[in-house]
């Protein structure tokens, strides 16, 4: 499942940054990103995100984004993230988590495809200060309901 999700996030390159929006080749945030990646591998997605804006998460308040990620993925220790993952980050200390990203290379250089806002879909060399912020990690359910493979 890991390289099927690496695969269809890869085809998401050079998106355009786009809020809210979930369209490979016309927009996409990072929850957008995820979104796709989830209707190319699961299909129809079980729940779409409440209006939200861009700041969101700088106003403090209630994990939404990571209780989100934990009621459809599975989560997984951070030290144990593969090629297809699912990432989270937290952007400031006692702010929710609000930037998520899929890994995709677990060598020593990691790098990451996310929505970069601002810009597009790219993929990034995860570098200390994204590592600094990563609190969470996700694999895919299997066609089985089970955690990734």
């Amino acid at each position: 499942m890991r390289e099927r999700a690496l695969d269809e996030a890869k085809r998401w390159l050079g998106t355009p940054y786009r809020h809210q929006a979930s369209l490979c080749g016309q927009g996409a945030d990072c929850l957008g990103l995820l979104r796709g990646v989830w209707r190319g591998l699961v299909g129809a997605e079980p729940e779409l995100p409440p209006p939200y804006s861009p700041d969101w998460a700088e106003t403090g308040g209630a994990e939404l984004l990571m209780t989100a990620l934990r009621r459809w993925l599975v989560e997984i220790p951070v030290t144990r993230v593969r090629s297809g993952d699912v990432l989270l980050f937290r952007m400031a200390a006692g702010a929710p988590a609000k930037h998520c990203a899929i890994l995709s290379d677990d060598s020593g250089e990691q790098r990451m495809i996310h929505a970069y806002w601002g810009r597009a879909v790219v993929e990034s060399w995860m570098g200390a200060w994204w590592r600094a912020r990563l609190v969470a990690a996700f694999s895919w359910p299997t066609a089985e309901g089970e955690g990734g493979a």
